[in-house]
């Protein structure tokens, strides 16, 4: 464990339960009845030191970036200042094990829109993701890396369609290249993962990982208790808004090869991305996992069934029983699946 006895922890916002109807677009309107039920938000309207709380928040989780961080920020800052927003940047030190906590303790005295979380435990870039967006003070929230890849100063660009354009609640930074490491492999595993959550939501995703994305905070926190800790939130986020009907806009961007170290790997972020493509739909839309191969099987198990009472009357061998009841066995476990997830209040 890394401890920072210096520092005081700031505890996590505690998540808000929201009732969100499936398929409202939840940005549609200003009216909290409108979105599926009302609530009082518990955020102060103004912060300690006097000021409004401003309209955006940026979440940075940072683990071992103190090389580079600080350039992020001042292209952050500088964007932003430039815009007509007001923001603050929220940067999370995951137990970073070199300088990265005191680059951030220093620029937070530097910046006057800087807030620092430090965490005593690392807890991957998912946990950062979601105990910052709790604690967010923000209307809309953007999440993006500290590694020098994204188009960072593209940001305002992303808050002015949530702003202007209120049936969207969410905006993407589609990469047009990929940089990233073992791209040999990269590049055709994020293929098929994101044809497989494309055939899930019936939605075209131009990119279902990118890190760099602005969304509706309050649109998003039914959704937060379902993020995992890693690389996979970025997926679990998409495909949580998708199969509810929060519409995303997608832009393109470029993606620059990262500085420093790259905390992605290959075959175990590869296994928890398929994972957690299929967790998500299971968890709104059970049947269209389940369903298709219990009806292959039952359909199989009878032709097989057939085909045996032809050439054997009235004897069917172990395996066609097999196949007609493992198909019976999953159609049942899709529809009480499907009754569970109807028969669940809110999200």
């Amino acid at each position: 464990m890394n401890e920072h006895p210096e520092t005081e922890l700031i505890p996590a916002a505690p998540t808000e339960r929201i009732a969100v109807r499936s398929g409202e677009l939840a940005g549609s309107g200003d009216d909290p009845s409108a979105r599926g039920g009302t609530h009082r938000d518990p955020r102060p309207a103004v912060l300690e030191d006097g000021s409004p709380r401003p309209y955006v928040t940026i979440v940075l989780p940072c683990y071992n970036e103190g090389a580079h961080v600080l350039r992020e920020i001042d292209r952050i800052t500088a964007a932003m200042n430039a815009s007509e927003f007001t923001y603050e940047l929220l940067c999370i030190d995951d137990a970073s094990t070199d300088d990265t906590l005191e680059v951030l303790q220093q620029a937070a005295r530097d910046f006057a829109n800087i807030r620092v979380m430090p965490f005593r435990r690392n807890g991957g870039s998912g946990t950062a993701r979601r105990i910052g967006t709790q604690a967010a003070y923000g209307e809309i929230v953007v999440w993006t890396d500290a590694d020098m890849t994204y188009e960072n100063e593209r940001i305002p660009e992303l808050v002015r369609i949530l702003r202007d354009d209120a049936s969207y609640d969410q905006v993407v930074g589609a990469r047009t290249t990929e940089e990233g490491t073992h791209k040999w492999a990269r590049v055709p595993a994020k293929w098929f993962i994101r044809k497989v959550a494309e055939w899930l939501t019936k939605t075209k995703i131009p990119d279902l990982n990118s890190g760099l994305r602005a969304f509706r905070r309050e649109v998003s926190l039914p959704y937060l208790r379902l993020l995992p800790a890693g690389f996979s939130c970025v997926t679990t986020i998409t495909i949580a808004f998708l199969s509810n009907q929060h519409d995303i806009k997608y832009v393109d961007t470029k993606y620059a090869k990262r500085e420093g170290v790259s905390k992605f790997h290959f075959v175990r972020d590869a296994y928890r991305y398929i994972l957690q493509v299929l967790r998500m739909v299971m968890y709104f839309d059970p049947l269209k996992v389940l369903m298709p191969p219990a009806l292959w099987l039952i359909i199989i198990g009878v032709v097989k069934g057939i085909v045996d009472m032809v050439r054997h009357p009235f004897y069917f061998p172990a395996n066609t029983v097999l196949l007609f009841v493992s198909g019976l066995m999953i159609a049942s476990l899709a529809l009480l699946s499907d009754l569970v997830v109807r028969s669940r209040d809110g999200v």
